[in-house]
């Protein structure tokens, strides 16, 4: 096991969906030097799907990627800057070499955990400005360790220098984790990493057996901000490596500090596990579709729940918000 663990921590990044990417200027400004005063390593920050991502199929942003860049970066001294990166949504000539003049020190570039041929060109164009990059691989219990390797292994050959596995549904238990995990740590020379959601309640004790694995780095949120049930809780998640003997370099004072900042500046609800949640988790679908799923259960009438275990039946994924309503509309026909 690893006795000391990187700490990542996309609260205003994956955050971001709590509030359909409406954090503003002073949230931003609030949280980055309250996460620098308690010794985060590296905050990812941006709309909630990455840069380039803001638009009217997945949400438009209160600011713009160069405004919240820049923000980020007046309040960022020693905590690293990282940014979470999809091909498709986010473009090299506009997007990346800007986030490079910005001073994004850490590019976290993305893919469905079986397209990781869509990640070359990005982590090479970060990797040959100097830069830092990871890949992460999204909505990986749809693939099996075998697979996870196997696209893992590109991306390390494509320059990534860390893979990060991402639970998008919170559909894992700890079994599934150590079995990924393991695979990933025994067939890569590179760091591996563990992004959990809280879907099933799992978040904290998933992170745990990831590092019980061998995984060196894992994200967290402040007071679990993120995606339909959230994120692993970060401040949690430094109690309890303290407990266990896990180094983060995190002040857990100032993290428990920063999570009352951080719910004065946020403003909404900090993320709970809703029954939709559950559904989310138990169909193996994103958890961010939790909140067009509900609308589209009551535009046309339908369960929310047989929603998203027809869209589980499709293997959806993130990206792919236009087929929520396609599902409705079929669950709607079917009713009669």
């Amino acid at each position: 096991m690893a006795k000391q663990v990187l700490i990542s921590d996309p609260t205003l990044r994956d955050g971001n969906h709590a509030v359909r990417h409406q954090l503003g200027r002073e949230a931003f400004a609030a949280y980055c030097k309250a996460a620098e005063a308690a010794g985060v390593p590296i905050v990812e920050v941006g709309h909630g799907n990455g840069l380039g991502a803001s638009s009217l199929l997945v949400g438009e942003a209160s600011l713009t990627d160069e405004e919240i860049l820049a923000v980020a970066r007046e309040h960022l001294r020693t905590t690293r800057l990282a940014i979470h990166v999809i091909p498709g949504f986010c473009t090299i000539k506009k997007d990346l070499s800007r986030a490079v003049e910005l001073g994004v020190d850490l590019f976290r570039v993305a893919s469905h955990c079986t397209e990781a041929d869509i990640t070359d060109r990005h982590i090479a164009y970060a990797r040959a400005q100097g830069k830092e990059a990871w890949g992460v691989l999204m909505m990986s219990h749809m693939a099996s360790p075998a697979v996870l390797l196997e696209e893992a292994k590109k991306m390390e050959s494509y320059g990534a220098e860390a893979i990060v596995i991402m639970d998008s549904a919170g559909a894992y238990f700890p079994d599934d984790v150590r079995e990924r995990i393991a695979t990933l740590v025994n067939g890569l020379s590179i760091p591996v990493g563990f992004h959990g959601h809280n879907n099933l309640g799992m978040s904290v004790i998933n992170s745990v057996a990831a590092v019980e694995e061998g995984a060196s780095i894992i994200d967290g949120t402040i007071r679990g901000f993120g995606a339909g049930a959230g994120n692993t809780q970060l401040e949690v998640l430094v109690a309890v490596f303290q407990r266990m003997g896990v180094e983060t370099g995190i002040d857990l004072y100032k993290i428990l500090d920063a999570a009352d900042i951080a719910e004065k500046a946020f403003n909404p609800v900090a993320p709970t596990i809703s029954p939709l949640s559950i559904v989310s988790g138990l169909a193996g679908v994103f958890s961010g579709f939790a909140k067009p799923v509900a609308r589209a259960a009551e535009e046309y009438q339908v369960d929310p729940r047989d929603i998203f275990f027809a869209l589980g039946k499709r293997n959806a994924v993130a990206g792919q918000e236009s087929l929520i309503i396609e599902v409705a509309r079929d669950l709607a026909a079917q009713k009669g």
